[in-house]
Order: C-alpha cells, then sequence, then structure tokens
C-alpha cells in the first residue's frame, strides 16, 4: 500500500504515541457549556518528523473561542482548549523539519492540517479543503483525536502549517493577526480594495479595527459604519477617512446609497441588509465575516439593483496568511490589545460579549507556567 507524504506522517506520529509518553502541559479548559474555564493540564502529541513544537508566548481571545466554549455554535466536544491566535517561539523540531528553526518566532491561526491533495489545498485555500480542514481546536483530526489550541504553555503543529512572524511585530500584538488579521486582509484582497475602491466596515471592534488598518494601508478610501461614534477617534487614528452613527439614523442610508465597491460585515447580529446592500455601487459586493444566530434575509431586489452581490469569507490559506504578516510588518500594522493572565480569561470572556474592551485580549501564557 502506498502511503502520501501527510498520511506517512500521520502513522509515524500514532506509531510514536503509541509507544512513547506524551508531554503534559498546563491549559485553560472549557469542561461544559455553562462552567467557568479552568486551568489544568492536557497532553501534547509527540514531536514526528515533520511537527514543530511551539512554546505558546502569546494567544489571542477570538469570540469563536467564546461561542465554542459555551456551545453556542453547537458540537462542542468537551474538554476543550480554546485559542486559535497563537504567537510563540519554536522551540523544537522534527527530523525532517525545513521550514523553521529553533528559536524562530511563529504563529499558529485557524488550522493545524488539511489533505493537501484536493483543489482547493493545491490552490492555497486549505481553508475550503474537501476533505474537511482540521481547526486548531474542538476538531477531530484525521486519526480521530480531537484539537486543543492556543490556551496553553505549548502546541505540535505540522510545519506547513506554521507562519513566520517577522521582525517588526512584537508577539503580543501579533497573536490577533492570526485570526482577525487574515479574516480582513482575505476578503479585501479578493476584492480588490486599494487606491479608487471605497471601502465600508461595519463595526470597529476586534475584526474591524484591524480591517480599518490594512483596508487603510491597501490605499482604499475607508468609511466605518457603527452604531454609535464612541471610537470615532479611535477610528480616525486607524486610518478611517469616514465614520458614521447608524443607530436611529434612516437617512444615512439615504445620503450614502450607491457609494461603495466593497462593503465588510465584522459584526455576529442580524442586521437589515437591505439597508447597508443598497449602500453598494454598481458591482459592489458585502461580506459577511461574522456569524449571526439567525439566516440572513435579503430581498431579490437588492442585490439585482446595480448587479449587486452578497457573499462570505472564512480566513485565509497559509501563504496568504503569510503574505498578511509580512504586509502588516511593513506597514506596522498590529492588532491593539489587553493583555490579561490565564486565570482572567472567565472575566475576559464576559467583558468581551459585552464589549468591553478595544480591541482584543491576548492571554500571556507565562502565567500557566505556576498554575
Amino acid at each position: 500500500m502506498h502511503l502520501c507524504p501527510g498520511a506517512l506522517n500521520r502513522a509515524l506520529r500514532k506509531a510514536r504515541k503509541d509507544t512513547i509518553s506524551v508531554p503534559t502541559v498546563n491549559a485553560v479548559i472549557a469542561t461544559s457549556a455553562t462552567d467557568p474555564l479552568t486551568i489544568s493540564t492536557i497532553e501534547r502529541r509527540e514531536l514526528g518528523p515533520k511537527d514543530v513544537r511551539i512554546d505558546i508566548k502569546f494567544a489571542g481571545i477570538c469570540h469563536s473561542d467564546i461561542h465554542t466554549a459555551r456551545n453556542e455554535w453547537k458540537g462542542t466536544k468537551y474538554p476543550v482548549v480554546p485559542g486559535h491566535e497563537i504567537a510563540g517561539v519554536v522551540a523544537e523540531v522534527g527530523s525532517e523539519v525545513t521550514l523553521h528553526n529553533v528559536g524562530d518566532r511563529v504563529g499558529v491561526g485557524c488550522f493545524v492540517d488539511s489533505c493537501g491533495e484536493c483543489a482547493p489545498c493545491k490552490n492555497g485555500d486549505e481553508q475550503y479543503c474537501e476533505k474537511g480542514v482540521v481547526q486548531t481546536y474542538n476538531s477531530k483530526t484525521y486519526e480521530g483525536e480531537f484539537t486543543h489550541g492556543g490556551y496553553s504553555q505549548q502546541v505540535v503543529v505540522t510545519e506547513k502549517f506554521v507562519l513566520k512572524i517577522p521582525e517588526g511585530i512584537e508577539l503580543d500584538v501579533a497573536a490577533p493577526l492570526l485570526c482577525a488579521g487574515i479574516t480582513l486582509y482575505a476578503p479585501l484582497k479578493k476584492w480588490g480594495a486599494g487606491p479608487g475602491r471605497k471601502v465600508a466596515i461595519i463595526g470597529m471592534g476586534g475584526l474591524g479595527h484591524v480591517g480599518v488598518k490594512i483596508a487603510h494601508a491597501l490605499g482604499a478610501e475607508v468609511t466605518v459604519l457603527s452604531q454609535t461614534t464612541s471610537k470615532e477617534e479611535d477610528g480616525k487614528r486607524f486610518g478611517a477617512d469616514h465614520y458614521y452613527a447608524t443607530k436611529d439614523n434612516k437617512q444615512l442610508f439615504t445620503d450614502l446609497a450607491g457609494q461603495f465597491d466593497l462593503i465588510l460585515n465584522t459584526v455576529s447580529v442580524n442586521l437589515p441588509l437591505d439597508d447597508y446592500i443598497g449602500l453598494l455601487a454598481i458591482d459592489g459586493a458585502l461580506v459577511e465575516l461574522g456569524v449571526p444566530e439567525n439566516p440572513l434575509q435579503v430581498a431579490a431586489f437588492a442585490l439585482l439593483t446595480n448587479r449587486r452581490s452578497l457573499s462570505g469569507s472564512m480566513v485565509g490559506g497559509i501563504a496568504l496568511t503569510q503574505e498578511m504578516l509580512d504586509f502588516c510588518a511593513e506597514h506596522e500594522i498590529a492588532a491593539e490589545i489587553e493583555t490579561i493572565s490565564a486565570d482572567q480569561v472567565n472575566e475576559a470572556y464576559d467583558r468581551a460579549v459585552s464589549s468591553d474592551v478595544r480591541y482584543r485580549f491576548v492571554i500571556d501564557t507565562a502565567t500557566l507556567a505556576n498554575a
């Protein structure tokens, strides 16, 4: 029987695990949908020939972590360690690793494996792997185990799915770029944000504030559409050319009708999409990035008029994520963060749900050492 390199590597990993004890590390763990997260230990797999062991220094808190820990999207398998915004330093490499060296500054994003053989994988869109991409946490591996994420001291990841964090970006502010950064960079590149293009970003939270910075650096004319003007000063500082409050402001949708080439919706609530689609110019697109609780509703004529599009986007492939990190380093783009200790995660979750953070919580995983 012939095994492809990926399958062979996975088989070797399984064989090693059967004969060698696996390392134990401290981690922040969700044990049920209702109980607080606690600090305990988990086992990481033994290093395989193509694997990289990373000492995690910082882990960003994404709203997806909260949805998963609280089983709001259903399907959470407990216990689970959230976290897919991981920044750290290479501690050890497998015997066949060529892409990374001990001491390298690296990151891990939303997924840690894919089949490598389907058309999306070959095109650099591993996130859309036809076999099913292996998410960084709460995801079944091809060997049938479940992954644990970055709220921990270490992680072991196949070298292809480890990103290089360029000099010029500190690890703490780089961590959120592994999800928030690529989530915004991917559609901005896909839909051609740049000079002469008008881009609107709905919401200026953990996702939106990074999007404003990136869209501005790409050369687009950037507008923020937020419920209130409470973050207007920040928005202008991040690069927004215009900032509008949408709450109870129907006239705004008349005044701005037909103006934008691209609108990115970063909020996870059900908006009156017809109103926002009406802001698009001919051939404009509104791209959903957040995940509302209820199905989207839109009138056909909102799209038919001006040949508008409603689309969606989910992070980006490994090559594009590396491009994003390099772009952010070149343009001095970083997430705005509040650093917390591992024992503050539950409080941070509640504050994030209440939008009481500017703009992303990041866990200093050194606080796990003596937990």
